[in-house]
C-alpha cells in the first residue's frame, strides 16, 4: 500500500516549528480524511491536526511533548489507495494476488504481516526465514544513549546539562525539553552551597502538591526564558501626565454611548494607537534581530498581552498604524475576548512586530517586560495615579501620572533610539487629540 508523511502543518504565518501535545489517534488506527489525529501547540495556541486521507497510522514519527519544525514529519499514513483499485479491478484480481504471493517459496512482500507485533498466521509462520515481529522492537531496547528530542539537546546545551546523566520521561526513555530543565533546576543551589545542605527532613503528604505544567506555560516557560538568555535587555523609564488623555477618554466614550455604539475606548487603546502612529513614522523600532541581519518591518502590527487561566496571551492588532482609534479599540476588545475564550486561532497570535503590556488595572505602577521574540521591544504600561507636578509655569497641581518601560533588545536597537522614541510617546499621550487627529 502507498505511503504518505503527514507533516507539521504551519498553522500561524510566524510559526516555525510546534509542540506535539498528544496523539488523539495512534499507530494501527484507522482514520478517515479530515480526522483529527493529534494536538499541537504553537505561539501558545493548541490547534488539531488532521489526516490528509483515509487510511491507517503505520507510523508516530514525533513523541508527545517533541518540538518539531514546520514541514517535518510527525507520522505516516498508509492509504486505501489500493483498496481503490482492487475495487476497479474487481474481487478476483486482488484474490489472484493474493494467492499469487502466498505461494511464492521465499514469502513475497504482500505475505509480510503488518506492524503490529502480532505473530504471523500459522500457515506461514514456519515458511518464513526469520519472524519479523523481532525486527519491530522499540530502538531502546538496544544498549545505548537514551533518545533526544532536537529541542531538548538544544535546551541541555544553553544548561549546560550532560544528557547522559538525564533520565527520559518519554516513551522508551526519550527526553524533552521538560526532563533536560528538571534536570538543571537543583544544579545551582547545591553548587552554591554544597556542604552546608544537611540531610532535608521528609516531606510529608500534603505539604506540597505537583502541577503538571500545562502546554501553554511550558510554550510561555520556553519563549521568556529563550528571550531572556538570547536578547540583551535594556530598559528606560519616563513619567506621562496622562490628566488631559483620561479626560479625552471619557469624553469619546461620552460621545460612543451618546451615538449608540456598544464601544468604550480603553486607555491602553490609546496608548497602542499613539505607539503605531509612532513605529510607522520611525521604523528603527519597528524591527526585528535576524542573526546577521536586521528585519525591518514595513507593517505595523502591535501585540496587545493578555491575561488567561494558566499563562499568558499576545493576540495582534494589524496594520493599527491605518486604523482610526475606535477600530483599533472594537479590535483589541474582540481579540482579548476571543483570548479569555480560548477561541483564538494561530493567524490572531502571529507576526506582531511590537508589543503593549498593561498591568495598571491591577494597581502596578511599574515594572519591567521580557521581549516577546521576535520582536525587538516591548512598552509596559503602569497604573495612572495621583501625583503632585510642577507644571511649566512653576506651579505644583496634582495631576494624573503614569510610568512607561520600554524594554529593548540592544542587539536590534540603540538606546538613543528607544529613548527619541518615549519622548514622542510621551508628547502624543501628554497632547492627546494627536492620537484621533
Amino acid at each position: 500500500m502507498p505511503e504518505i508523511e503527514v507533516p507539521m502543518p504551519k498553522l500561524s504565518m510566524t510559526m516555525e516549528e510546534g509542540e506535539l501535545i498528544s496523539w488523539v489517534k495512534h499507530e494501527g488506527d484507522q482514520v478517515r480524511a479530515g480526522e483529527v489525529i493529534a494536538e499541537v501547540n504553537s505561539d501558545k495556541v493548541e490547534m488539531e491536526v488532521e489526516s490528509p486521507a483515509d487510511g491507517t497510522l503505520v507510523r508516530l514519527a514525533a513523541a508527545e511533548g517533541e518540538v518539531v519544525p514546520v514541514g517535518a514529519p510527525i507520522a505516516t499514513l498508509e492509504t486505501e489507495a489500493e483498496d481503490l483499485l482492487g475495487g476497479i479491478l474487481g474481487p478476483s484480481a486482488g484474490d489472484g494476488a493474493a494467492k499469487e504471493a502466498e505461494a511464492r517459496p521465499d514469502g513475497g512482500e504482500t505475505a509480510t504481516p503488518p506492524s503490529t507485533g502480532q505473530a504471523p498466521p500459522a500457515d506461514t509462520a514456519d515458511k518464513a526465514p526469520a519472524p519479523p515481529a523481532t525486527t519491530e522492537q522499540p530502538p531502546a531496547a538496544a544498549a545505548g544513549p537514551a533518545p533526544v528530542v532536537p529541542a531538548a539537546r538544544r535546551r541541555a546545551a544553553e544548561l549546560g546539562v550532560d544528557l547522559s546523566a538525564v533520565a527520559g520521561s518519554g516513551r522508551d526513555g526519550l527526553v524533552r525539553v521538560a526532563d533536560v530543565e528538571a534536570a538543571a533546576a537543583p544544579a545551582a543551589p547545591e553548587a552554591a552551597a554544597p556542604a552546608a545542605r544537611p540531610a532535608a527532613a521528609p516531606v510529608e503528604a500534603g505539604d506540597v502538591e505537583e502541577v503538571p505544567l500545562t502546554p501553554m506555560r511550558r510554550v510561555v516557560a520556553r519563549r521568556l526564558t529563550e528571550s531572556m538568555q538570547s536578547a540583551p535587555h535594556f530598559y528606560l523609564t519616563v513619567r506621562v501626565d496622562v490628566t488631559r488623555l483620561l479626560e479625552l477618554r471619557a469624553e469619546l466614550n461620552r460621545q460612543l454611548a451618546a451615538g449608540g455604539q456598544d464601544l468604550k475606548v480603553s486607555v491602553n487603546d490609546m496608548i497602542v494607537k499613539a505607539c503605531a502612529g509612532l513605529l510607522a513614522a520611525n521604523r528603527e523600532l519597528n524591527v526585528s534581530f535576524g542573526g546577521d541581519k536586521l528585519v525591518v518591518h514595513q507593517r505595523v502590527h502591535i501585540g496587545v498581552a493578555v491575561a488567561v487561566d494558566g499563562g499568558l496571551l499576545v493576540p495582534v492588532v494589524r496594520d493599527a498604524d491605518q486604523k482610526s482609534l475606535t477600530q483599533v479599540a472594537r479590535e483589541a476588545g474582540e481579540l482579548v475576548g476571543r483570548a479569555r475564550a480560548g477561541r483564538l486561532s494561530g493567524d490572531d497570535m502571529g507576526g506582531g512586530t511590537f508589543t503593549v503590556s498593561n498591568l495598571g488595572m491591577l494597581g502596578v505602577e511599574q515594572f519591567t517586560a521580557v521581549i516577546n521574540p521576535p520582536e525587538a521591544a516591548i512598552l509596559a504600561v503602569g497604573a495612572a495615579l495621583a501625583e503632585p507636578l510642577v507644571t511649566a509655569g512653576g506651579e505644583v497641581e496634582v495631576r494624573q501620572v503614569l510610568r512607561l518601560t520600554l524594554s529593548i533588545d540592544h542587539r536590534a536597537v540603540d538606546g538613543a533610539t528607544g529613548a527619541r522614541f518615549l519622548a514622542q510617546l510621551k508628547d502624543v499621550l501628554e497632547q492627546p487629540l494627536r492620537i484621533v487627529a
